[in-house]
């Protein structure tokens, strides 16, 4: 199959030609995957030994790029390898890379085939001549983009080895939060010294362009703002009505360092409390704040979709609980809702109150469905949020008169009307055909940010952004889903509020993104290599010291100088040296003692297998209840327990730590050996013999 390009792309492609290192700027929908198609087909043509990798940052990606584009070009010529943490040759990704022209895989796959030196594990950057890298904005910081390139960056300045090519791709590099021009230079700047890349869009042929890709009508559908009047919204009102008694029960001095009810700061602060509590182990504190947060999350069910969604999340919560009180704090929050609760089920089932964006997007997809032949995505801030619109949309008889068939996309889930990202790609399951007009099962996907990135969605009318907070990359990436001429972006909001004013902000960064881009591509070769390489220098001893503060802190305490507690209740229940971890993502515990800190519940399914281990149960604190992970069986012989590191604090000679992440803690894991750990678990066999 040939694999024509239109002019735009012709002119964005020539730097990669001339074996430059470059990043493609263009929008959604305006073809940057089939430009790397063409560079990766060329490059394979002309280049001696040639091996390309098409990294992506999404699982679903790997299927996408492997079927709707690299194989209908090359895959009769070259031999194609599609490789994520789905698929089963994972573990012999080096063996795979050396039978392999092209390679197409999650930047993770890379990664860690990067750092494991088992033979057909390990690969070296130095094994390719070619390195495409979709979404390429996300190689900065933490990102495993970055940690990739970063050694790519390190080798060329300590000028080691023959490294690949390099072809980014972006609809969007950002501002970085930036809105002073100079900034936004700098953050570009950063981006092309990251990726080691020039950063090029078409200059002569943006009609055509604009053409291709016609920016969808966008359009603000307005929200009265709720009155201050207390009648207004009752149920949020006696939420923070009950939210100012658990503040009436803490100290006085932490309720009054927590900000406005019902906002992202006050949960930020609610979450910070709660660490603190833990930290000093105050029980009271700790589990005042995991309570309001709970409440808090209801006032933003509340301002988003139904009273009804938000009572329910509560109700769930205080249900779950209720078989475990273990002091005077338990039994006041516990109390507190029991007292309340009919009050607020009578109130959350009272229509006249409620939120009347809701009303307003029923009316934004009713006009647009009165054509029978609409596809819409709807965008929704999270997965819980995603299951309350689908409700309301299957309970809506005025959207079900207009034949909406709504399904939900959140990246894992179950269900019939519930999809993964790689089911839209299957052809054989029953909802690929979401956005085929001739068979179309489904006409509405309500979707996490999931979708705003990458995800293949033709046909699409209308892109609804409803309830969200973002910043401008991801409002470009949403509205790009509106592919269909004449299509409209709507965002909901209420008048003057939050959604609105940084709606607003992301349309002027988006402008700024343009500006700070021309200004790097005015730039003399020289000026702009000379800019890059200092940047790559801070970039290369940042990194080292990075690394180096990070061995330090993992060698801090011996595994023995640390206990592990409870988050919710502080019972000790196992030391460092309990602890091994497999395939450096999962941590066990080996002792066999462990076993009577917990007890097990319901069977854990997981939508995907595992080649060495399947899930079991899942595991909770025998004395609170507290979920702490799940059991595993590893290698279909012996169950362990593996362990949520959010699930305990953690308990050193320097104090009490509660970390996000495995990675984050100050000690160092031994890795799992079977032989030597899971020896005291047959002790009655004779293994010597």
């Amino acid at each position: 199959m040939d694999c024509n390009l239109r002019p735009y792309q012709e002119e964005v492609v020539q730097a990669a030609l001339r074996g430059e290192n470059s990043i493609i700027w263009l929008p959604t929908g305006g073809g940057k995957t089939r430009t790397a198609v063409y560079i990766t087909k060329k490059h394979l043509e002309t280049t001696a030994n040639a091996k390309v990798a098409v990294l992506v940052n999404k699982v679903h990606l790997v299927d996408q790029h492997f079927a709707k584009e690299f194989r209908p070009y090359l895959g009769s010529t070259y031999k194609i390898a599609a490789i994520s943490g789905d698929s089963n040759e994972k573990d012999l990704f080096g063996c795979l890379v050396k039978a392999s022209d092209l390679v197409i895989c999650t930047a993770q796959i890379l990664e860690n085939a990067l750092i494991n030196m088992e033979e057909e594990k390990h690969v070296e950057l130095t094994d390719f001549t070619l390195l495409v890298i979709d979404e390429c904005h996300h190689t900065q910081k933490e990102s495993v983009y970055n940690k990739i390139m970063g050694r790519y960056v390190e080798k060329k300045v300590r000028k080691e080895g023959n490294l690949p090519q390099i072809l980014g791709l972006t609809a969007s590099p950002g501002t970085g939060g930036n809105k002073q021009l100079d900034k936004a230079v700098e953050h570009v700047l950063q981006i092309c010294a990251n990726l080691d890349s020039v950063i090029v869009s078409t200059k002569e042929f943006t009609p055509v362009l604009q053409k291709v890709v016609p920016r969808p009508k966008k359009q603000y559908d307005i929200v009265e703002r709720r009155t201050l009047v207390l009648s207004s919204d009752p149920f949020g009102d006696h939420l923070k009505a009950m939210m100012l008694m658990i503040h009436e029960y803490m100290p006085p001095t932490v309720s009054r360092s927590l900000r406005e009810m019902g906002t992202q700061e006050y949960e930020a602060d609610v979450v910070e409390l709660e660490k603190e509590g833990v930290k000093k182990e105050n029980r009271l504190i700790a589990q005042c704040a995991l309570h309001l947060r709970q409440y808090n999350d209801a006032l933003l069910i509340n301002d988003t979709v139904r009273m009804v969604d938000a009572f329910r999340g509560l109700d769930e919560f205080y249900n779950s609980r209720k078989t475990k009180l273990l002091d005077g704090t338990d039994i006041f929050l516990q109390g507190l809702f029991d007292e309340n609760r009919v009050e607020l089920k009578q109130l959350a089932s009272n229509d006249r109150y409620e939120n009347p964006k809701l009303a307003q997007l029923q009316c934004t997809l009713q006009e647009e469905f009165n054509d029978e032949n609409s596809r819409a995505v709807l965008f929704s801030k999270t997965r819980r949020g995603t299951h309350c619109l689908f409700d309301w949309v299957n309970s809506n008889p005025e959207l079900q008169r207009v034949n909406i068939r709504a399904g939900i996309l959140t990246g894992a889930g179950t269900g019939a009307n519930h999809m993964t990202q790689s089911c839209l790609l299957e052809e054989k399951h029953p909802i690929y055909s979401i956005y085929r007009k001739k068979t179309g099962i489904l006409n509405l996907l309500i979707s996490t940010s999931v979708a705003e990135e990458g995800l293949d969605i033709p046909e699409c009318n209308l892109v609804v952004r409803y309830g969200l907070l973002t910043n401008e990359i991801a409002q470009q990436q949403a509205s790009g889903r509106a592919r269909a001429m004449n299509s409209v972006y709507s965002v909901v909001a209420e008048e003057g509020g939050r959604e609105m004013r940084r709606e607003l902000t992301n349309e002027y960064l988006e402008s700024l993104t343009a500006k700070a881009i021309d200004q790097v591509q005015q730039m003399s070769p020289s000026e702009f290599r000379r800019k890059i390489s200092k940047l790559q220098k801070i970039a290369v001893m940042t990194r080292i010291q990075a690394e180096r503060k990070k061995d330090e802190r993992k060698q801090r305490y011996s595994p023995s100088q640390v206990q592990f507690q409870c988050r919710e209740c502080f019972l000790l229940v196992c030391s460092g040296e309990d602890l091994r971890k497999i395939e450096n993502a999962h941590h066990v515990n080996i002792n066999p003692e462990f076993e009577r800190h917990y007890i097990a519940g319901g069977q854990v399914v997981l939508e995907k297998s595992f080649e060495d281990w399947e899930p079991g149960r899942v595991i909770s604190c025998k004395n609170c209840g507290k979920e702490w992970g799940m059991e595993i069986k590893f290698k279909k012989v012996v169950t362990l327990p593996c362990l949520k590191i959010k699930s305990f604090s953690m308990k050193t000679p320097g104090g009490k730590s509660t970390p996000r992440q495995w990675k984050d803690v100050e000690f160092q894991v031994k890795e799992f050996d079977f032989l030597e750990d899971m020896s005291s678990h047959f002790h009655d066999l004779d293994l010597d013999e």
